[in-house]
């Protein structure tokens, strides 16, 4: 045991603690897989982040990222928070391009910077996705388990493999009421982390309205998903359906956040995906 400093983000957030917290521990030297996993079991939280040293050339921070049950490759907000984080601590700084080169189980992602201070935006670069369409048995089961007609899905695959399906409106997406064992068994069964679905937003605060389930991982709804959000980005953008090369997502009012994640598409069609983030707990951890 040795007392390691610990941070907690909230991030995406439109309003103080709106967003999605990741707990992010510091100088993570020493622990094993067992004992990250142990940890983040015991924070509770969607994603627990473990910063070691880099690896590579050029690497700035090498991450770890877990939820209350497995390790995942890549996810959305815990790069961004732990981004944040080791841009406070001073661990690193962007390079000679504003970056920051992010190594995780997923690879080498860049990261990048806009904007200064308490409205600084972080962006990170999504993993190269794969998308397989989902068997019409599991689509059938997916339907069932929403009580709601979908568009045909597929399991999209940015480092944790997320089903991925669009509802009639964003006014559909909030009325959900899901069978999350059903959603549990589906999950399992597919080998996906979650389902994250989408609705044109109607309200005109933001150009979709998300939500993701995680009931496998003990997580019934993700208030605000990076990975998912980038899922469905790369889903939209293999059907011709991208709302613009840079839109928003409005994400856990159901579950009492309030989130807003942006997602870009740069000059090589690579997905990007980011917001704000905010220092809500700065301390120490004995691990």
């Amino acid at each position: 045991m040795r007392v390691r400093d610990f941070a907690q983000i909230d991030v995406f957030a439109c309003r103080p603690f709106g967003g999605n917290p990741v707990a992010v521990v510091l100088n993570a030297e020493g622990l094993d897989g067992a004992s990250m996993q142990r940890l983040a079991r015991w924070t509770n939280l969607s994603e627990t982040t473990f910063v070691l040293p880099p690896e590579t050339p050029g690497g700035s921070y090498r991450v770890r990222i877990f939820t209350p049950r497995q390790e995942l490759p890549f996810a959305g907000h815990p790069s961004i928070g732990t981004a944040h984080v080791v841009l406070e601590a001073g661990l690193a700084a962007p390079d000679a391009q504003g970056q920051l080169i992010q190594e995780c189980a997923a690879g080498r992602l860049p990261l990048r910077l806009r904007g200064e201070g308490a409205t600084r935006e972080l962006f990170v670069r999504l993993p190269e996705p794969k998308l397989t369409p989902l068997a019409a048995i599991d689509q059938a089961q997916l339907e069932a388990a929403l009580a709601a007609p979908l568009t045909p899905a597929a399991a999209v695959n940015v480092g944790p493999v997320w089903i991925v399906a669009g509802l009639a409106s964003g006014e559909a997406v909030r009325a959900l009421q899901p069978d999350l064992p059903a959603l549990t068994r589906l999950s399992l069964a597919t080998g996906a982390v979650g389902i994250s679905v989408y609705g044109r937003d109607g309200s005109g605060e933001a150009d979709l309205v998300v939500r993701s389930f995680v009931p496998a991982d003990g997580i019934p709804e993700d208030p605000v998903c990076g990975s998912g959000n980038g899922a469905i980005g790369a889903y939209l953008q293999a059907r011709g359906a991208l709302p613009a090369s840079s839109y928003a997502s409005s994400q856990g009012r159901e579950c009492g956040h309030d989130g807003r994640v942006r997602v870009e598409v740069d000059g090589e069609g690579r997905l990007w995906i980011g917001g704000q983030a905010r220092t809500c707990i700065r301390g120490h951890i004995e691990a």
